[in-house]
């Protein structure tokens, strides 16, 4: 088997996928620039490294179930000015999850609620932390399915798993028993 053969068997078992599809340029851009064997290897593992983190950041982001994604950058604090855009920008440090505090969005329909909501989910979600969003009437439903199929401990497992949890349009479902 060739050497070149056998690297890429080995960067596949390794599951090294980046470093596997980059190598030989970079060997080839760190030759043409003079860069030591340490440089090109750093630049290597840089690679890998930004691609994975990539990676499980669009699986937070897949796994929160945001309808759509929405960022503060997005969100136009001129048109609502009664939105705090300080406090919006201090809660997006996500300093509330580490504290274990709630956040709670009061106000009419069109307000930006859902927009803010989502924006700071989005911005955990950056930050490494495991999020989920919900529609409260979906997760009436869900839990009522949970319950009819018994297995409302094994949702309750998934969600102590989850940092943040974030409900929406909470004023939209009657609260019966």
């Amino acid at each position: 088997m060739s050497q070149e053969l056998l690297l890429d068997y080995y960067l596949k078992r390794l599951k090294l996928p980046t470093v596997r599809r980059l190598y030989k340029d970079l060997a080839r851009d760190a030759a043409e620039h003079n860069k030591t064997f340490e440089e090109y290897l750093q630049a290597l593992m840089e690679q890998e490294v930004i691609h994975r983190e990539d990676n499980q950041l669009q699986r937070r982001l897949k796994a929160a179930g945001f309808p759509v994604p929405k960022t503060l950058e997005s969100f136009d604090f001129t048109a609502i000015p009664s939105v705090n855009k300080a406090k919006i920008l201090a809660l997006s440090k996500s300093e509330y999850i580490r504290d274990r505090e709630n956040v709670l969005f009061v106000g009419n329909s069109g307000t930006g609620k859902t927009h803010l909501a989502t924006a700071l989910g989005i911005a955990a979600c950056r930050q490494g932390y495991r999020v989920r969003f919900w529609r409260v009437g979906q997760l009436v439903a869900e839990l009522q399915e949970a319950q009819n199929e018994h297995r409302l401990s094994r949702l309750e497992k998934q969600w102590l798993r989850l940092d943040l949890v974030v409900l929406d349009e909470l004023g939209y479902v009657s609260l019966s028993r």
